[in-house]
């Protein structure tokens, strides 16, 4: 299991669950380095002051809150633990909401929350409430120098906390410029693609996507390893489709015979 990135509290009323939160996701991106192209030595980046000219080691650094280019202002890690908030070392619960409520645009981050010794009765009997009732809690908490809005949710055997965006964080549809042209979509389109969408509905199943770009690119490294020659692959050229209605009623051909295909084979 990762490193905890939060220990405290969940607090509702009277009652204090003591808590600890872990990522509950892992990304597996590729993750490259920065060479040298002459010798395929990876680059170093070191702390550079540029006033002292001179390297600066970790235990030179702090923090600084720019006022503006040239003016910033020192803040020290004990005066930020000073700051008297509330919810520095406490998830504090604001109230309960229908999950449907809230627009997955707002969802960020997900953590698992983990209750700590002495706490499992308190932290069993909030997840019991909230997959009993179909409410998810809204709170508040500090991580990683920021204030967050939370949402507690019931998650298999766990509580897992996500954080929310703020609403001045989100970014309006009204700024896109294409979205103002007012388009006519005709009865016979609006059918057409339903009846495609219609041929396309399943169950979603997680566990079917990959990741085929990270696939692809640790090939790629094997083959060069290996001494293969890079495979050469051509982008498609993507186009905007002309006429709407040939479009749709080709794709329904398709896929009608793709699906003929697989129930015969």
């Amino acid at each position: 299991m990762p490193k905890a990135i939060f220990r405290g509290s969940v607090s509702f009323g009277l009652v204090s669950i003591p808590v600890k939160a872990y990522p509950a996701v892992k990304e597996k991106g590729v993750a490259f380095r920065i060479l040298h192209k002459e010798c395929h030595t990876p680059l170093q980046h070191r702390r550079w002051c540029p006033r002292c000219n001179r390297e600066v080691k970790l235990e030179e650094v702090e923090r600084g809150f720019p006022l503006s280019k040239d003016l910033m202002v020192p803040v020290s890690q004990e005066e930020l633990e000073r700051l008297q908030l509330k919810t520095l070392k406490v998830v504090d619960i604001q109230g309960f909401v229908d999950a449907a409520e809230i627009d997955p645009l707002y969802y960020g981050s997900s953590y698992l929350l983990e209750p700590e010794e002495g706490g499992e009765k308190a932290y069993t009997l909030l997840r019991d409430i909230l997959s009993q009732t179909g409410k998810v809690a809204v709170g508040r908490v500090v991580i990683r120098e920021k204030e967050h809005v939370v949402v507690l949710r019931p998650y298999q055997k766990a509580i897992l906390m996500v954080t929310l965006h703020y609403h001045d964080e989100i970014v309006s549809p009204e700024e896109l410029e294409n979205l103002k042209k007012v388009v006519v979509v005709r009865e016979q389109e609006l059918k057409m693609g339903q009846a495609l969408i219609q041929q396309l509905m399943g169950e979603f199943r997680p566990e079917e996507y990959r990741d085929r770009y990270r696939e692809a690119v640790m090939e790629l490294v094997r083959k060069k390893m290996e001494g293969e020659a890079a495979p050469v692959v051509r982008a498609r050229e993507v186009q905007a489709t002309v006429d709407l209605m040939k479009a749709l009623e080709a794709s329904l051909e398709e896929l009608k015979k793709k699906k003929a295909a697989e129930a015969t084979a």
